[in-house]
């Protein structure tokens, strides 16, 4: 660990020039040697280059992001092309240079802050060894020493033998205790921020390698953070815990405020904006409108959770515009129920008897005399002079009886004039 504490070392010397300038502000308040004040400028320290990454943590976001919109391209690359690994690669980049991703954006933030907290490390090691360094002079180096957080040393490690322990001030329980606590605090701290990001901020429709990858993740980083941390100094303890709950205070403001599409948190936000357009009558906040706006312009494209948003605004009669406000729209609650205009009744179904007796009083004489003269007809023999156009119904059937009476061998209806021949 110190040979690469070492490489960092150009660094050291701003690193140790920003605690001097945080220590004299805590000193005044708590004392020069109080371990509140030391203990303060490391937090601070952190504070500071946490607000200087704020770029590259939305990078990073961004990155990731788009590492999960592309996973399923991604993967059909790889089958496409796994007996050709160049030309895997070159698909590769050529998809990440046409999506504008950048696959080490997800690392740049522990990659920025990486030579701040090995020089860290390097400044206090150098303290606990009685050296000075940077801009730590005799008199600075002998007050760090004395600083004690909770009855530890600043530079006290949970493996320190018991004679380093005496010459720090401290007792081997003391520091153990601390030390347990912040590597316990340090490792749960790294579970939530990463359990956090899994179980609500992941797009659930989509179903990858990559998931996976981050579910692992979750749980061997805490593991590895408790082994390494048994080899920290409380002050480099103070360090990490600060930069891991900066990290999911800062993760938690964008879940909220800025969730992932398709992911529950998405589901929530959505829902938290209908609560205040129902109370408002009016998307508040540039955020929400901003979001409103982007989910107006996917159009067709909407997610399951986007649709019902937009169909919760439809049932309170509104809709959403394309400048990530609502009105009001009258058209919004047809649009909600279903349909553009009021639903067409089908007639019902008449039962057979009803249907025959319909047919029959359509097709009946008006009067009495000509009903009367076409039964009369319909009892003789079917006359020659016939009609050829006229055709029977099955209503007629059943009223006249002409089919009934017909004789065995003869035609029902209208029968054909016989040949000359065979009179």
């Amino acid at each position: 660990m110190d040979t690469i504490a070492s490489l960092f070392s150009f660094i050291t010397t701003p690193v140790s020039w920003v605690i001097v300038q945080f220590h004299k502000v805590y000193g005044a308040l708590f004392g020069d040697d109080s371990g509140w004040a030391w203990g303060l400028s490391i937090v601070s320290l952190v504070v500071l280059i946490r607000i200087c990454l704020i770029p590259l943590f939305v990078k990073q976001i961004k990155s990731t992001r788009n590492m999960q919109v592309l996973q399923p391209k991604m993967k059909a690359i790889q089958e496409r092309y796994k007996n050709d690994k160049q030309r895997q690669s070159e698909e590769m980049m050529k998809l990440y240079k046409e999506t504008g991703t950048n696959p080490l954006s997800s690392c740049l933030p522990i990659l920025a802050q990486s030579p701040f907290f090995f020089a860290l490390y390097h400044v206090l090691s150098s303290i606990a060894s009685g050296k000075k360094i940077g801009a730590i002079n005799q008199d600075l180096l002998d007050s760090a020493r004395q600083a004690h957080i909770f009855g530890a040393p600043l530079a006290a490690k949970f493996t320190d033998s018991v004679d380093k322990l005496n010459s720090l001030d401290a007792t081997l329980l003391d520091v153990r205790v601390v030390t347990a606590i912040m590597i316990v605090l340090m490792s749960a701290s790294q579970f939530f921020t990463q359990r956090q990001l899994m179980t609500k901020n992941v797009d659930l429709t989509v179903k990858t390698p990559y998931m996976q990858q981050q579910k692992m993740l979750m749980y061997i980083f805490p593991v590895i953070f408790a082994v390494m941390g048994v080899n920290f100094p409380v002050g480099v303890l103070v360090y990490w815990l600060t930069t891991n709950v900066w990290t999911m205070g800062q993760q938690m403001y964008v879940i909220n405020q800025n969730p992932t599409p398709g992911s529950k948190a998405q589901d929530a936000y959505l829902q938290r904006v209908l609560k205040t357009v129902d109370s408002r009558g009016q998307v508040r906040g540039r955020t929400q409108r901003r979001t409103v706006k982007a989910i107006v312009a996917k159009g067709p494209d909407r997610n399951d959770i986007e649709r019902k948003f937009i169909t919760g605004l439809s049932k309170k009669g509104l809709a959403a515009q394309e400048d990530g406000t609502v009105q009001k729209s009258e058209t919004a609650v047809i649009e909600a129920e279903g349909g553009a205009g009021p639903k067409r009744q089908q007639p019902k179904r008449q039962t057979k008897a009803k249907r025959q007796t319909a047919t029959t009083a359509a097709g009946a004489p008006k009067d009495e005399s000509a009903a009367g003269s076409k039964t009369s007809l319909q009892k003789q023999d079917a006359p020659q002079d016939a009609p050829q156009d006229e055709k029977p119904t099955s209503a007629g059937k059943s009223a006249s009886g002409s089919s009934r009476q017909a004789k065995s061998g003869q035609r029902k209806g209208p029968q054909r004039p016989k040949h000359p021949s065979k009179k």
